[in-house]
């Protein structure tokens, strides 16, 4: 019998700040029986990562964590925890500024944690981030509760409406037992249900020109999933002015859009300058909506906000996303900046929130929803 025929077989993950001394490598393949043993041969193969792990006293300092199959090895047998063919072992080290992944949260984030795209870093910054949610309804409600499983840290919750019956068909965030309850209530409770991580915030009040400057600013993103063309603009202005991200979304029957409106690059004014007249829009309470959609539309928004975040792939910022669900069919078209925008064009003449009620010729209504509407979608 050979001497390695005993030695198991191990892929360790090396983290961003460590890659260029891996060979730029996201995995590295090592061998041993213990994970003492594996670092060993890792430093064998990789001298100068070697020094990254170890201290002067040949022992791993306490800025380094050491998972196998997310579990942090201290909680083990340190070192001597034996390993297995095919096991995972991940070397996180703490980084200036950002919060230690605790062994729970490398455990549920950790299939976020073993993409390149994501890794520890990225972790941590969706971590780090707090996301307004404009709505509890068809679209927050999947944006919120993606947002929730992927571990952004703060999620704020703007709603004041009730949860009713003909909600259910398409809003997850609410059960039948919370017809009556506010939706923020019932958003924060199952949101905190999937993951207590996430520290949730509800604004159990209509976003207006009056307090939109208070609560949009508190936030890195915001995602619209608002009902009616009065709020969108609002939201649309206000995190112009705040100079935020804002994701964007709607929908009606089977057709749903998306897209991200970055300072800079183009506004929701650029794109539809003015509402049409009240009422020559239908609503979803008058045409309808499919409920499936309002799940792929809000997890598109979701997406896009964890990809600014990241700051990976390619994102709907000067595009606009036409999903026609009855049709499966899927299409993007540019948007542009318009110069003589009244907002963000070079001469603009909305310097600050102006009366959105009187603007759009239709009130704030109750519910937030996603439709393309400018009622109540509820």
């Amino acid at each position: 019998m050979s001497a390695g025929e005993n030695l198991m077989s191990v892929m360790v993950y090396i983290p961003t700040p460590f890659r260029r001394f891996a060979g730029n490598q996201t995995y590295v393949k090592a061998e041993g029986k213990t994970v003492g043993e594996v670092l060993d041969a890792l430093g064998k193969s990789y001298p100068t990562l070697k020094h990254m792990i170890y201290n002067e006293a040949d022992e791993i300092p306490g800025h380094i964590n050491i998972y196998i199959n997310s579990q942090e090895i201290h909680s083990l047998q340190g070192k001597n925890t034996p390993v297995s063919d095919g096991d995972e072992m991940a070397v996180i080290p703490a980084i200036a500024g950002g919060q230690v992944l605790t062994p729970e949260q490398v455990n549920r984030y950790s299939r976020h944690i073993i993409m390149p795209q994501v890794g520890p870093v990225g972790q941590r910054k969706l971590m780090e981030t707090k996301v307004l949610i404009v709505g509890a309804g068809g679209l927050g409600g999947p944006a919120a509760l993606y947002l929730a499983l992927a571990g952004v840290g703060t999620i704020g919750i703007v709603d004041f409406d009730v949860v009713d019956l003909s909600n259910l068909q398409r809003q997850v965030l609410h059960q039948n037992d919370d017809v009556g309850r506010k939706k923020t209530e019932s958003a924060k409770e199952t949101l905190l249900s999937y993951n207590p991580d996430v520290n949730i915030v509800i604004h159990d009040t209509p976003l207006t020109s009056d307090n939109a400057m208070e609560i949009i600013p508190q936030y890195d993103l915001v995602v619209n999933g608002a009902d009616n063309f009065t709020t969108r603009y609002l939201v649309n202005d206000a995190c112009y002015f705040a100079d935020k991200v804002l994701v964007d979304g709607s929908i009606l029957l089977f057709d749903g859009q998306a897209t991200v409106f970055k300072p800079g690059h183009g506004c929701y004014r650029c794109l539809f300058p003015a509402p049409p007249p009240p009422g020559l829009v239908p609503n979803c309470a008058e045409a309808g909506v499919l409920g499936a959609l309002t799940g792929v539309m809000g997890s598109i928004q979701a997406i896009e906000v964890i990809k600014q975040v990241l700051e990976i792939g390619d994102s709907l910022v000067s595009r606009l996303l036409l999903f026609d669900a009855l049709a499966m069919d899927f299409r993007i078209v540019k948007l542009r900046r318009d110069p003589k925008c009244p907002l963000c064009g070079d001469d603009p003449t909305i310097t600050e929130l102006i009366d959105y009620v009187e603007f759009c010729g239709a009130p704030f209504p109750g519910g937030h929803d996603g439709a393309q509407d400018g009622s109540d979608g509820n």
